[in-house]
């Protein structure tokens, strides 16, 4: 029983910094292919993920078939605003890359590569709330 509780105390207490990670909130990326999401980014099992959660074009707010789909997960943070590690799905192609972002206040740099490194694309989301 000693051990269980320790365990309860070590996990709760391990989990405690993810809750009040700079990169959890709502962000805007970039325009690709002429629109743009709102995602929402939680912790997801002690690393960072994030869902599309609003989309936008020209004409404004609309019902996107991409709504609800994850677009960031396994985002590991270093500290220092810096995460890595991490997955990033890029809706206008299908494709998911490698990515790392750095946060500095409500600016948060998104690059996604593959190819080992060889073909990386980038963008900068800014903080909703």
């Amino acid at each position: 029983m000693k051990k269980y509780l320790i365990a309860v105390v070590l996990t709760i207490f391990g989990a405690l910094p993810g809750f009040a990670d700079g990169a959890v909130g709502i962000w805007k990326t970039q325009v690709d292919d002429g629109s743009y999401a709102y995602v929402d980014m939680t912790i997801c099992e002690g690393k960072i993920c994030g869902v599309i959660s609003r989309t936008f074009d020209d004409s404004g707010e609309y019902q996107s078939e991409n709504l609800g789909k994850p677009i960031v997960w396994d985002m590991v943070a270093n500290g220092n605003g810096k995460y890595s590690s991490g997955k990033i799905w890029q809706p206008s192609t299908g494709k998911v890359f490698s990515s790392k972002m750095v946060l500095n206040g409500d600016i948060l740099k998104v690059s996604g590569c593959v190819a080992a490194g060889l073909i990386c694309k980038k963008q900068t989301w800014t903080r909703v709330q």
